[in-house]
């Protein structure tokens, strides 16, 4: 089950606990500002997640030591390897995903979905209702939500499948803190990612 959250108002201490992570780091990108964000989503159709919204407004707007392994993306910005022969990605279209998909695994599964079927609904997951956020390289890319009922968290989706970060349950792949500052917070205390490897236990980093 996911966490729900609020991502209509800007949590002022959330908000105080990403200036906290940003401010010490002399290569953050400044904040891209008010009218940046704003035309943005007049040209996209959305309404950006809080407080990823007031904070690239207001505190950074990227920064290449991460999040993730190869940088926080400017908002607007697509990673290098992304490739231009890509589909448009259309951040009105609600994201389709609301649980993990490892579509790698449909294939000795006997209900799975017809291929043609599959592959649209893997194109729609990497590019309907998300603000990419960075790469942490071979393909991995982290996705914002910003449209759907997964709105406010983050995902991690590559070529093998899809799945959220943070979530209640101790035996996700990725459990943490859901949302941007959950995030955010998870890569600044030096945890793993993933459950189980090294650096996932908050006690080490203290």
């Amino acid at each position: 089950m996911m966490i729900g959250m609020n991502t209509e108002t800007c949590d002022p201490a959330e908000l105080a606990t990403l200036r906290e992570i940003f401010a010490p780091r002399p290569e953050a990108a400044p904040p891209a500002g008010w009218e940046a964000v704003r035309s943005f989503e007049v040209e996209h159709g959305i309404v950006l997640p809080e407080p990823y919204r007031t904070f690239v407004a207001e505190v950074c707007d990227g920064l290449r030591a991460g999040p993730p392994y190869c940088g926080l993306l400017p908002f607007a910005q697509t990673p290098s390897d992304w490739g231009s022969d890509r589909p448009e990605r259309l951040l009105a279209e609600p994201f389709p995903l609301t649980t993990t998909w490892i579509w790698e695994n449909d294939e000795e599964e006997e209900e799975a979905l017809p291929e043609e079927e599959a592959e649209a609904r893997m194109d729609a997951a990497s590019d309907h209702g998300s603000l990419l956020l960075g790469t942490d390289g071979c393909g991995m890319y982290w996705h914002l939500v910003v449209t759907g009922p997964q709105r406010g968290h983050v995902w991690l989706i590559d070529e093998y499948g899809a799945m959220p970060f943070g979530t209640s349950s101790n035996a996700s792949p990725m459990p943490g803190t859901p949302g941007f500052t959950g995030w955010v917070t998870h890569w600044a205390q030096g945890r793993s990612w993933f459950a189980g490897a090294p650096g996932d236990d908050p006690e080490e980093t203290a």
